[in-house]
Protein backbone atom coordinates (compact mmCIF):
# COMPACT_ATOMS: atom_id res chain seq x y z
CA UNK A 1 0.00 0.00 0.00
CA UNK A 2 2.68 2.35 0.71
CA UNK A 3 4.58 1.77 -2.20
CA UNK A 4 1.77 2.13 -4.24
CA UNK A 5 1.48 5.93 -2.72
CA UNK A 6 4.89 6.19 -3.84
CA UNK A 7 4.03 5.70 -7.16
CA UNK A 8 0.94 7.85 -7.38
CA UNK A 9 2.85 11.32 -5.97
CA UNK A 10 6.05 10.86 -7.66
CA UNK A 11 4.40 12.35 -10.68
CA UNK A 12 1.20 12.82 -12.62
CA UNK A 13 2.71 10.51 -15.17
CA UNK A 14 -0.72 7.83 -14.68
CA UNK A 15 -2.37 10.89 -16.25
CA UNK A 16 -0.91 10.10 -19.72
CA UNK A 17 -2.23 6.90 -20.33
CA UNK A 18 -4.23 6.73 -23.32
CA UNK A 19 -6.19 3.82 -24.04
CA UNK A 20 -5.57 1.70 -26.72
CA UNK A 21 -8.74 1.39 -29.56
CA UNK A 22 -7.79 -1.88 -30.49
CA UNK A 23 -10.20 -4.48 -31.51
CA UNK A 24 -8.39 -7.13 -29.70
CA UNK A 25 -9.01 -7.12 -25.79
CA UNK A 26 -6.05 -9.15 -24.98
CA UNK A 27 -4.02 -6.63 -26.72
CA UNK A 28 -5.28 -3.63 -25.24
CA UNK A 29 -4.79 -4.56 -21.57
CA UNK A 30 -1.25 -6.44 -22.26
CA UNK A 31 -0.52 -2.93 -23.65
CA UNK A 32 -2.12 -0.67 -20.68
CA UNK A 33 -0.23 -3.04 -18.27
CA UNK A 34 3.37 -2.75 -19.95
CA UNK A 35 2.21 1.13 -20.04
CA UNK A 36 1.58 1.52 -16.08
CA UNK A 37 4.69 -0.72 -15.02
CA UNK A 38 6.80 0.97 -17.31
CA UNK A 39 6.19 3.91 -15.59
CA UNK A 40 5.91 2.40 -11.87
CA UNK A 41 9.13 1.63 -12.57
CA UNK A 42 10.50 5.34 -13.49
CA UNK A 43 8.80 6.50 -10.57
CA UNK A 44 10.27 3.88 -7.83
CA UNK A 45 13.74 5.11 -9.79
CA UNK A 46 13.23 8.52 -8.35
CA UNK A 47 12.92 7.55 -4.87
CA UNK A 48 15.76 7.13 -2.88
CA UNK A 49 16.77 3.61 -1.90
CA UNK A 50 16.63 4.41 2.09
CA UNK A 51 13.29 6.33 1.74
CA UNK A 52 11.88 2.87 0.20
CA UNK A 53 13.43 0.94 2.83
CA UNK A 54 11.48 2.89 5.49
CA UNK A 55 8.49 2.66 3.20
CA UNK A 56 8.78 -1.20 3.49
CA UNK A 57 9.18 -1.48 7.03
CA UNK A 58 6.32 0.23 7.33
CA UNK A 59 4.07 -1.98 5.40
CA UNK A 60 5.73 -5.01 7.65
CA UNK A 61 3.97 -3.33 10.68
CA UNK A 62 6.90 -1.27 12.07
CA UNK A 63 4.52 1.72 11.45
CA UNK A 64 1.42 0.58 10.68
CA UNK A 65 -1.69 3.06 10.74
CA UNK A 66 -3.61 3.08 14.31
CA UNK A 67 -6.21 0.34 12.94
CA UNK A 68 -3.45 -2.15 11.87
CA UNK A 69 -1.68 -1.83 16.03
CA UNK A 70 -5.00 -2.04 17.98
CA UNK A 71 -3.79 -3.71 21.44
CA UNK A 72 -5.09 -6.82 21.97
CA UNK A 73 -4.97 -7.84 25.64
CA UNK A 74 -2.96 -11.34 24.85
CA UNK A 75 -5.29 -14.07 26.23
CA UNK A 76 -4.54 -16.54 28.63
CA UNK A 77 -2.96 -19.89 27.44
CA UNK A 78 -5.70 -22.75 27.13
CA UNK A 79 -4.15 -25.87 25.48
CA UNK A 80 -4.93 -26.11 21.42
CA UNK A 81 -6.61 -29.71 22.32
CA UNK A 82 -9.27 -30.36 24.92
CA UNK A 83 -9.77 -33.10 26.69
CA UNK A 84 -12.06 -34.61 29.67
CA UNK A 85 -10.02 -36.50 31.49
CA UNK A 86 -8.67 -36.77 34.39
CA UNK A 87 -5.25 -37.22 33.18
CA UNK A 88 -5.58 -34.08 31.15
CA UNK A 89 -6.66 -31.83 33.71
CA UNK A 90 -3.10 -33.21 35.85
CA UNK A 91 -1.01 -31.55 33.43
CA UNK A 92 -2.60 -28.38 33.97
CA UNK A 93 -0.97 -25.94 35.95
CA UNK A 94 -3.14 -25.29 39.93
CA UNK A 95 -5.02 -22.74 38.60
CA UNK A 96 -6.13 -19.37 40.49
CA UNK A 97 -8.06 -16.24 40.00
CA UNK A 98 -10.31 -13.06 41.04
CA UNK A 99 -13.73 -13.28 42.45
CA UNK A 100 -15.58 -14.82 39.34
CA UNK A 101 -12.96 -17.70 39.10
CA UNK A 102 -13.90 -18.48 42.83
CA UNK A 103 -17.43 -18.63 42.00
CA UNK A 104 -17.28 -20.52 39.11
CA UNK A 105 -15.27 -23.02 40.88
CA UNK A 106 -17.63 -23.17 43.65
CA UNK A 107 -20.46 -24.13 41.71
CA UNK A 108 -18.65 -26.50 39.82
CA UNK A 109 -17.18 -27.77 43.09
CA UNK A 110 -20.89 -28.42 44.90
CA UNK A 111 -22.70 -28.98 41.75
CA UNK A 112 -21.14 -31.85 40.31
CA UNK A 113 -17.86 -32.76 42.01
CA UNK A 114 -19.32 -36.33 41.81
CA UNK A 115 -19.78 -36.32 38.60
CA UNK A 116 -17.24 -37.13 35.41
CA UNK A 117 -14.59 -34.80 34.51
CA UNK A 118 -16.85 -33.99 31.03
CA UNK A 119 -19.74 -33.71 33.57
CA UNK A 120 -17.94 -30.70 35.43
CA UNK A 121 -17.30 -29.09 32.45
CA UNK A 122 -20.52 -29.05 31.21
CA UNK A 123 -22.21 -27.33 34.67
CA UNK A 124 -19.30 -24.62 33.73
CA UNK A 125 -20.90 -23.95 30.44
CA UNK A 126 -24.34 -23.85 31.95
CA UNK A 127 -22.72 -21.06 34.47
CA UNK A 128 -21.30 -19.04 31.16
CA UNK A 129 -23.97 -19.28 29.01
CA UNK A 130 -26.00 -17.99 31.47
CA UNK A 131 -23.22 -14.83 31.70
CA UNK A 132 -23.69 -14.07 27.83
CA UNK A 133 -27.58 -14.45 27.99
CA UNK A 134 -29.50 -10.95 28.68
CA UNK A 135 -31.53 -12.84 30.65
CA UNK A 136 -29.24 -13.28 33.27
CA UNK A 137 -27.30 -11.34 35.60
CA UNK A 138 -23.85 -9.83 33.54
CA UNK A 139 -21.16 -12.07 35.85
CA UNK A 140 -20.71 -15.52 37.28
CA UNK A 141 -21.05 -14.33 41.15
CA UNK A 142 -23.92 -12.32 40.06
CA UNK A 143 -25.51 -15.91 38.19
CA UNK A 144 -24.39 -18.71 40.92
CA UNK A 145 -25.97 -16.29 43.24
CA UNK A 146 -28.91 -15.29 42.23
CA UNK A 147 -32.25 -15.92 43.27
CA UNK A 148 -35.90 -16.95 42.06
CA UNK A 149 -38.92 -18.79 42.68
CA UNK A 150 -38.33 -18.26 46.42
CA UNK A 151 -34.81 -20.61 46.50
CA UNK A 152 -32.10 -20.08 44.53
CA UNK A 153 -30.95 -21.01 41.19
CA UNK A 154 -28.04 -23.37 41.76
CA UNK A 155 -28.80 -25.53 45.07
CA UNK A 156 -26.08 -25.31 47.14
CA UNK A 157 -26.25 -21.67 47.55
CA UNK A 158 -29.23 -21.90 50.02
CA UNK A 159 -29.68 -25.71 50.71
CA UNK A 160 -28.36 -24.99 54.22
CA UNK A 161 -25.23 -26.90 54.31
CA UNK A 162 -22.16 -25.80 54.56
CA UNK A 163 -20.21 -23.96 51.41
CA UNK A 164 -16.35 -25.31 52.84
CA UNK A 165 -14.59 -27.19 49.66
CA UNK A 166 -13.39 -29.96 52.23
CA UNK A 167 -12.18 -32.45 49.34
CA UNK A 168 -8.74 -30.47 48.57
CA UNK A 169 -8.43 -33.10 45.29
CA UNK A 170 -11.87 -31.93 43.97
CA UNK A 171 -11.61 -28.09 44.61
CA UNK A 172 -8.55 -28.03 43.02
CA UNK A 173 -9.87 -30.06 40.09
CA UNK A 174 -12.81 -27.71 40.10
CA UNK A 175 -10.22 -24.70 40.03
CA UNK A 176 -8.44 -25.90 36.71
CA UNK A 177 -11.93 -26.25 34.97
CA UNK A 178 -13.18 -22.84 35.90
CA UNK A 179 -10.11 -21.24 34.59
CA UNK A 180 -9.70 -23.05 31.50
CA UNK A 181 -12.89 -22.23 30.66
CA UNK A 182 -13.26 -18.79 32.07
CA UNK A 183 -9.93 -18.49 29.55
CA UNK A 184 -11.58 -18.98 26.31
CA UNK A 185 -11.80 -23.15 26.23
CA UNK A 186 -14.66 -24.42 23.93
CA UNK A 187 -18.18 -24.57 25.06
CA UNK A 188 -18.62 -28.03 23.04
CA UNK A 189 -20.75 -30.25 25.88
CA UNK A 190 -24.21 -28.51 25.98
CA UNK A 191 -25.17 -27.02 22.67
CA UNK A 192 -25.67 -23.51 24.49
CA UNK A 193 -27.68 -25.20 28.06
CA UNK A 194 -28.84 -23.02 30.15
CA UNK A 195 -30.46 -25.31 32.40
CA UNK A 196 -29.53 -28.60 33.92
CA UNK A 197 -30.94 -30.83 36.91
CA UNK A 198 -30.54 -34.74 38.13
CA UNK A 199 -32.48 -37.13 37.07
CA UNK A 200 -33.99 -37.84 40.22
CA UNK A 201 -36.04 -34.45 39.83
CA UNK A 202 -38.55 -33.24 37.48
CA UNK A 203 -38.68 -28.86 37.88
CA UNK A 204 -41.73 -27.23 35.84
CA UNK A 205 -39.00 -25.74 33.26
CA UNK A 206 -38.19 -29.07 32.71
CA UNK A 207 -41.31 -29.68 30.24
CA UNK A 208 -40.82 -26.49 28.56
CA UNK A 209 -37.36 -26.05 27.38
CA UNK A 210 -35.31 -27.94 24.98
CA UNK A 211 -33.24 -30.37 26.49
CA UNK A 212 -29.94 -30.59 24.97
CA UNK A 213 -27.63 -33.45 26.36
CA UNK A 214 -27.65 -36.06 29.21
CA UNK A 215 -24.26 -36.39 31.31
CA UNK A 216 -24.05 -38.73 33.88
CA UNK A 217 -26.98 -37.63 36.38
CA UNK A 218 -27.50 -34.13 34.91
CA UNK A 219 -30.20 -33.68 31.94
CA UNK A 220 -29.37 -30.19 30.41
CA UNK A 221 -31.49 -28.29 28.68
CA UNK A 222 -31.58 -24.84 26.84
CA UNK A 223 -34.19 -22.07 27.63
Amino acid sequence: MALAAVVVLSGAAFADVTVSQSNDPAAAFGGQMASLLGMEKTALGRVAPERLAALADSVEGGNAPSRERKTVEAAPSVPKLMRYDNAFLAGIPVASGNAQWECLAQAVYHEARGESVRGQFAVAEVVLNRVDSPAYPPNVCAVVHQGGSGGCQFSYICDGKSDATTDREAWLRAGKIARLMLDGAPRALTQGATHFHTVGVRPPWASRFARTTAIGAHLFYRQ
